[in-house]
């Protein structure tokens, strides 16, 4: 008997779309209060998100998100619940930064050190803090030559993550997301500019003849007097600006910085700011440490 050949029947089959699980540093980084602070010893909340998956570092070096911080961490990671790193800072009311009008001189240090674009303001222009986005990082207390930034507690007793909503996290992290984003645009502008700059500058320099035996090959560009012009005008901005801190002082009026970062984000600041001076994203004439022959 002459079997039949079998056809196979149609197999209906349910298309399935592999969806990537979350990260255990997502996971982690949805839990950080967002602050960008840099208090855990990490440049961002990020990369100490990161740190934690992979154990290098611990999950108690958040100041900003307090015990209730470590309690959350905790429980996500199945590790038991350990007390805030002192050696990382202490929970504590939520501050706002408030700049003196009186003594701002325009400098735009803090603009550059805020990690969620919080100041408003513009070169030589008086700057101001909008309230509602600031995270209360005091990162831009430093970088102020003048001393006219102060960290004010707002929130009276509330602490860590009881001063801080999830919403204000969220919108916190997105902040930081397009300040990283507009950076790294500046940057890559800046390179272009400069590549710019050699390229049209690479044309042979006229020798100045001084007397019969000497030559000398310096000349002044345009460039160099706008930005000797540009120094002096902040050098004297800040006199003025010590010269009113003084006065203030003998009234007992003088501004105080109610808080200091720790040595570790001071260093984090000054290697931020030399890169910003690296790629021309800083206004050279504003630092009084810049050396333009370095």
């Amino acid at each position: 008997m002459r079997h039949q050949r079998r056809l196979p029947q149609a197999v209906n089959v349910t298309a399935v779309i592999a969806i990537s699980p979350t990260t255990l540093a997502d996971q982690i980084e949805d839990l950080l209060p967002q602050t960008q602070c840099t208090k855990c010893g990490y440049p961002a909340c990020r990369p100490y998100a990161e740190a934690i998956a992979t154990g290098q570092a611990s999950y108690n070096q958040c100041p900003p998100g307090g015990q209730e911080g470590v309690v959350r961490l905790a429980r996500l990671l199945s590790k038991p619940v350990i007390p805030l790193n002192p050696e990382n800072g202490f929970e504590r009311p939520r501050p706002l930064a408030f700049i003196d009008e009186n003594l701002c001189i325009g400098c735009t240090l803090c603009l550059q050190a805020c990690p969620v674009d919080a100041i408003v303001g513009a070169a030589k222009q008086m700057h101001t803090i909008i309230p509602e986005l600031c995270t209360g990082c005091d990162l831009c207390v430093p970088p102020c030559p003048v001393d006219c930034i102060a960290m004010i507690p707002v929130t009276g007793e509330q602490t860590g993550w009881d001063a801080w909503t999830q919403t204000q996290a969220d919108a916190a992290r997105a902040r930081h997301d397009q300040h990283v984003a507009r950076l790294a645009r500046e940057r890559d502008a800046a390179e272009a500019r400069k590549a710019a700059r050699v390229a049209g500058s690479a044309k042979p320099v006229e020798p100045v003849i001084t007397d019969a035996t000497a030559v000398k090959t310096e000349t002044v560009t345009p460039e160099d007097e706008a930005q000797a012009k540009k120094r002096a005008i902040i050098q004297a901005a800040m006199e003025r600006a010590r010269k009113k801190k003084e006065e203030l002082a003998k009234l007992g009026a003088g501004p105080k910085n109610i808080d200091s970062v720790s040595p570790e984000v001071q260093a984090q600041i000054d290697a931020a700011e030399a890169r910003r001076r690296r790629l021309g994203l800083t206004d050279l004439s504003n630092d009084s440490d810049y050396d333009p022959d370095a």
